[in-house]
């Protein structure tokens, strides 16, 4: 039996995770802003359950919420930060405001739950600490330009934690989702409060490009990610990423592809800039 802690719970791909991890026995600690839509779940799963009102952007906050699922559980095996929103917009059409409250949630929420989640982990030499990332944590999109920003800034943290708790028996896995068919681009999609007419076109198409999330028809199921990410965390040796979904996989291989062709054609380049070797 495993206890988890999952933030963004009460919809999407975080309840698909709570649940999955409930079916099977696991105790699971739900984080969401608004408990309200997680009723059901403390009297499905009688006392494996345990609901937990909080902003993740709150340091103090979520330190005093670790505390809390750690003392009801006696120990904390998995943290899933799941939590996150989107906004559509150009980088030029950003708000002060709204770009700051984006990164507080998607980069710094997660910092903090790790902060306040690693001592219990560290103390008891094992965890697994896993990150939902995305695709455009791994290909940048343009009109989505904020939200692939967090997710770059959440893989480069994530990368750097693995190596420092992988000496205490630790794992960090992020997982890095295609479209999938979840409320993402309704709920948990906001736009930027000033557009400008040069970016009509460009709206038009990443508009046009996302019809069918808005259409809630988007390939990946969240109930067999939640049976992938049961795998992963079993995994005596977990994965330090994954990407869900065919077009996930597609896409990243695609880029990365292009990204090493692009590097090779100017490497010769690159190389020039050393000093020569001294004889």
């Amino acid at each position: 039996m495993k206890a988890w802690l999952v933030t963004g719970a009460s919809r999407g791909l975080g309840r698909a995770f709570t649940e999955a991890a409930l079916d099977r026995g696991d105790l699971v600690a739900g984080v969401a802003r608004d408990v309200a839509p997680l009723s059901d779940l403390v009297d499905r799963y009688d006392g494996a359950f345990l609901p937990v009102r909080l902003d993740v952007t709150a340091r103090a906050d979520v330190l005093r919420a670790v505390d809390q699922v750690h003392d009801a559980f006696g120990r904390l095996d998995v943290v899933v930060n799941n939590a996150g929103y989107g906004v559509l917009g150009a980088i030029e059409e950003a708000g002060e405001a709204e770009t700051r409250s984006l990164l507080e949630t998607n980069l710094l929420g997660p910092m903090w739950v790790v902060q306040a989640a690693l001592p219990y982990l560290r103390a008891q030499g094992s965890g697994h600490i896993v990150q939902v990332s995305s695709v455009a944590g791994v290909a940048a999109f343009p009109m989505v330009g904020l939200y692939c920003m967090t997710k770059w800034a959440l893989e480069a943290m994530s990368e750097s934690l693995a190596e420092e708790v992988r000496p205490f028996g630790m794992h960090v896995t992020l997982l890095e989702p295609g479209a999938m068919r979840t409320d993402w681009a309704h709920a948990s999609m906001h736009r930027v409060a000033t557009t400008l007419d040069a970016y009509a076109d460009a709206w038009d198409a990443r508009l046009e490009g996302m019809a069918s999330e808005f259409a809630r028809q988007q390939p990946g199921d969240p109930v067999r990610a939640a049976e992938l990410l049961l795998q992963i965390v079993d995994h005596p040796s977990p994965p330090r990423r994954v990407l869900m979904g065919s077009g996930a996989f597609d896409l990243a291989s695609s880029r990365y592809r292009a990204t090493l062709d692009e590097w090779a054609s100017w490497e010769s380049a690159a190389r020039a800039i050393d000093f020569p070797p001294t004889v």
